[in-house]
């Protein structure tokens, strides 16, 4: 017998689903591999320049996850609107999303470049001169980048707000490509080293904002922005943006803290447990991006349900996409599994590395498929729903309580291995999948109230 949702005709239809999935699915694989080969790449100038970028990139991903907390407020904003059918809002909340982004990062980029050495040496302590030389430059470059990522990601949610998620995968594969392009030519024929690598970067992310920003020009688009200097902010419309997104961008933010006190501590346990920890992670990353795509594609879904005061389909949606997520997390763990092996020969490891790695790639393949869904998937509906606070609350106390001093203790008291940091991971899934079950449904998640 079909549920009550089925029972009607469906906000999206299959195939409307899956050309707003598919997309984004596609571009998050692609990124992860594009991103993988662009430090494989960057590797080859030497340990001096991937420690450099390594170091810096722990900071640009910071940054990042702030743009992307950001974008996906105005995200929710949009799709909700754009739910009600209300075109002029959803133009208005896009306007501020992209007023309010570009604003915060041109002052990062200039608090940034203004005091780049110092906040390096802060953050960094002493590190070998060379290093720290090659971090200046690759720091200098990437901050300018700050406004570039920003506009993207705020026009990205844009598009995705209104069904549109084909764009923004064209944009950032094509700006991908134009990376890898631009390192060959930059650091192999022109021998410019980090600085090559950092401007192939900037040049691409620089494509990425104006391409987009273009489009968004278009009158065919439902929500078309035009005129951008004339753009004046909104103090309601900012708020709203903001409240969503600053505790999202907390908790991506702790996710950053708690991972570099992680790597603080796996740094102890030798060489050998550095380069297993840091391919697995390589390969978690993998075989978990796909289901990551769906859950960003969801929070359009599920804003256009609560918008249009559809909550029942909000439901069954996230229930949907859980099923789906779970096929794909299967497929994908198995698929890496496969290929463990194979990747550990072609990547030089040694062979007590190649060991550890396997067996933590062994337990993760086995434990994900169980609890990684519930962890996940359903806190993307609930964050679509304006239910943040939550989300931020529950992912910050799992993380520090297992991910960072289960890890920390196993490691340091009890003389495990890098599996520490994976035990710490499976116990803060299965907390979050119990919290995040329960809380889905008692359905409180769904009397937020975002727009009017």
């Amino acid at each position: 017998m079909e549920t009550e949702p089925e029972q009607k005709k469906h906000l999206f239809t299959n195939k409307q689903l899956w050309a707003l999935l598919v997309p984004v699915v596609v571009e998050q694989i692609l990124n992860s591999l594009m991103g993988t080969a662009d430090t494989m790449m960057v590797s080859n100038v030497g340990s001096a320049a991937i420690s450099a970028v390594s170091l810096v990139d722990s900071i640009n991903v910071l940054v990042i996850q702030v743009f992307a907390a950001l974008a996906a407020g105005g995200t929710i904003i949009c799709s909700q609107y754009m739910g009600q059918k209300n075109v002029k809002n959803a133009t208005d909340a896009a306007k501020q999303l992209i007023f309010i982004i570009t604003a915060i990062a041109v002052v990062l980029t200039v608090v940034c470049v203004v005091f780049q050495i110092p906040l390096l040496h802060l953050i960094f302590g002493k590190v070998e001169a060379e290093v720290m030389t090659n971090s200046e430059v690759y720091f200098l470059y990437t901050a300018l980048s700050f406004p570039f990522i920003a506009v993207f990601n705020a026009g990205s949610s844009v598009f995705r707000a209104q069904e549109n998620t084909r764009l923004p995968m064209t944009i950032s594969v094509i700006s991908n490509i134009m990376n890898i392009v631009g390192n060959a030519i930059l650091i192999f024929g022109f021998h410019m080293g980090v600085a090559g690598a950092a401007l192939s970067t900037l040049i691409s992310r620089i494509f990425c904002a104006i391409v987009v920003m273009y489009f968004l020009r278009s009158p065919k688009e439902e929500i078309c922005v035009r005129n951008y200097i004339k753009i004046r902010p909104d103090r309601h419309k900012i708020k709203m943006i903001l409240a969503l997104g600053i505790p999202t961008g907390i908790e991506n933010g702790m996710f950053q803290f708690g991972k570099l006190a992680i790597q603080s501590t796996v740094s102890t346990l030798g060489t050998a447990a550095i380069a297993a920890q840091a391919m697995t992670n390589i390969l978690e990353n993998l075989n978990g991006i796909a289901a990551i795509g769906i859950g960003i594609g969801l929070m359009n879904v599920v804003g256009e349900c609560i918008g249009a005061g559809r909550k029942d389909e909000a439901i069954y949606y996230t229930k949907k996409m859980c099923l789906v997520s779970e096929v794909v997390i299967i497929i994908s763990c198995l698929l890496v599994f496969v290929l463990t092996k194979p990747i550990i020969h072609l990547g030089g490891m040694s062979a007590e590395s190649g060991r550890m790695c396997f067996f933590m790639v062994t337990w993760i393949t086995i434990i994900k498929p169980i609890v990684w869904v519930p962890a996940f998937i359903p806190a993307y509906s609930m964050r679509a729903a304006g239910d943040v606070k939550f989300s931020m609350i529950l992912s910050c106390t799992t993380m520090w309580l297992c991910r960072v001093t289960l890890c920390v203790v196993l490691c340091r008291v009890f003389g495990f291995g890098p599996i520490a940091v994976w035990i710490g991971m499976f116990s803060d899934w299965t907390l979050r999948g119990i919290f995040y079950t329960l809380r889905f449904h008692g359905r409180k998640w769904l009397d937020h109230k975002v727009i009017e």
